[in-house]
């Protein structure tokens, strides 16, 4: 073991679980009235830990804040100094970066329903029940926090069925977290693609997968009296207000999902097996989640037992389909023959096919720990409205999500591309030059690329912020500071 035991104790639940067998759920989106009643509420709020339970409690609570939030509050600007600059300026907020999400058009901060100007919520609520539970507790945490809190918005989720709202399985490639700390604390050349992440991408406080810390308040001993917060691995003698937590990204997606099909439906000229066919390719697997490449064997099959080696030319699953660019499953080196030579050609850019593979950034750097949830609001205060609530965990908001949204699932040029954005989210705004970015292409094994011009856009962006999901100390320290502004 290369560190301490984790305290899952200290780490929310959210990180360790996906909550699946809790189908209710609904987030809260909180603004603080009164500082002082909300410290009080937040150092007694019952947040669930990621410590193992067994039957499954009935209610969960997760709490999650954005910067704002933590101003409110009263929190010291030098603790909060500490935090990324992304989460300190707040994902609408800046237009630069809207640019490099793809929250332009429709999908600018602008048209918003929260996340941005006046909207920008202080403190993120999720709540998740088992069958039967939900509407009790939610009315019990609603009266708990009303002394301290507005409730902004309330954004109920759809049951968890495992589906997302175009029909296809979701949640099925996620990363496994090195809880036992097995892997070394060191940068070491993969070779391979693995699926085991080292623990610091994910939790503050532990080291990542370039062997070192990522930046996040430490504070000096005498600011934490009374030795409420962890100290840190990489700075003993530093109070560690990060460790255990996890920034935390959150998209209201809203989809189209009759725009989708009827648009397939056109494309296919009403052929239902070359409509789905076409759908799979834009996905990258079928509706039951089996990849379009071979996995490894083995019974039950693992769906994520695959990487898009033996498929360079994406003849197989095609090179823009969505799950190839939000996880292309590379390794540090493009693959190739074992031994010092290949690998000296290979490093050193000799190697023709290998650099012609060489077009993908290495993946374990930019891996997200999903946590999202459906949703359908039949009778909602914006009407009839059916999408996810895109929720993803990591230690970098800029190394993580924001690499992950903007180079390789909004670029146009990924993987050597031609002007075409992410099947699924693509916003189809013009690149720079104008060009055109609403076609999607099919490879084909013999002859020139099958391509489906003139995609509409399916997925509209109605809000979005960065949030810090604390360790369960950290949040009780940061219940303890700072008076009323």
């Amino acid at each position: 073991m290369s560190g301490a035991p984790v305290d899952l104790d200290d780490i929310q639940g959210l990180v360790r679980f996906g909550y699946k067998h809790h189908t209710e759920a609904c987030f809260l989106l909180l603004r603080v009235t009164d500082p002082v009643a909300a410290r009080a509420w937040l150092a007694r709020a019952p947040v669930a830990s990621a410590a193992t339970t067994e039957p499954p409690p009935a209610t969960v609570l997760q709490l999650a804040l954005g910067s704002e939030g933590l101003r409110a509050l009263g929190v010291a600007e030098n603790t909060i100094a500490g935090f990324s600059a992304e989460f300190l300026s707040g994902m609408g907020q800046d237009p630069s970066r809207a640019r490099r999400l793809g929250d332009t058009g429709a999908n600018a901060p602008g048209a918003w329903l929260w996340g941005s100007g006046t909207q920008i919520p202080h403190v993120l609520l999720m709540l998740y029940a088992l069958p039967g539970h939900l509407p009790a507790w939610q009315a019990t945490v609603e009266a708990q926090c009303a002394a301290g809190f507005e409730i902004m918005r309330r954004l109920p989720c759809g049951e968890l069925r495992g589906n997302e709202p175009f029909g296809f399985a979701d949640g099925i490639s996620q990363p496994m977290l090195d809880w036992r700390r097995d892997r070394a604390v060191r940068d070491a050349e993969q070779l391979r693609y693995t699926n085991l992440s080292c623990l610091g991408e994910f939790l503050l406080g532990y080291p990542n997968e370039y062997g070192g810390y990522t930046d996040r308040p430490l504070l000096d001993p005498q600011r934490d009296p009374q030795a409420l917060l962890p100290r840190a691995e990489d700075a003993p003698h530093r109070a560690d207000l990060g460790r255990n937590g996890s920034y935390l990204v959150m998209r209201q997606l809203q989809q189209d999902v009759d725009g989708f099909w009827q648009a397939l439906d056109q494309l296919a000229d009403g052929d239902p097996a070359l409509r789905e066919k076409l759908a799979t390719a834009m996905v990258g697997r079928t509706r039951n989640g089996h990849p379009l490449l071979p996995t490894a064997k083995s019974s039950p099959p693992d769906l994520n037992a695959f990487t898009y080696s033996e498929d360079p030319r994406g003849t197989l699953c095609p090179l823009g389909a969505h799950i190839r660019r939000a996880n292309p499953r590379t390794a540090d080196l493009p693959p190739g023959d074992p031994g010092m030579v290949s690998w000296l050609m290979r490093t050193l850019g000799f190697d023709a096919q290998s650099l012609e593979q060489d077009r993908v950034a290495s993946t374990r750097f930019h891996r997200l720990l999903r946590r999202g949830r459906a949703y359908h609001q039949a009778q909602g205060p914006d009407g009839a409205e059916t999408g996810l609530h895109f929720i993803c965990l990591g230690a970098s908001i800029a190394r993580q999500f924001e690499f992950v949204q903007g180079a390789w699932l909004h670029a146009p040029h990924f993987d050597g591309l031609r002007n075409e954005s992410d099947p699924l989210l693509g916003s189809r705004a013009p690149a720079a030059d104008g060009t055109a970015t609403d076609s999607f292409s099919i490879p084909q094994a013999q002859g020139a690329d099958q391509r489906l011009p003139g995609l509409p856009q399916f997925v509209t962006l109605r809000g979005g912020a960065y949030f810090f999901l604390p360790g369960i100390r950290a949040l009780r320290y940061l219940a303890s500071q700072g008076a009323a502004p």
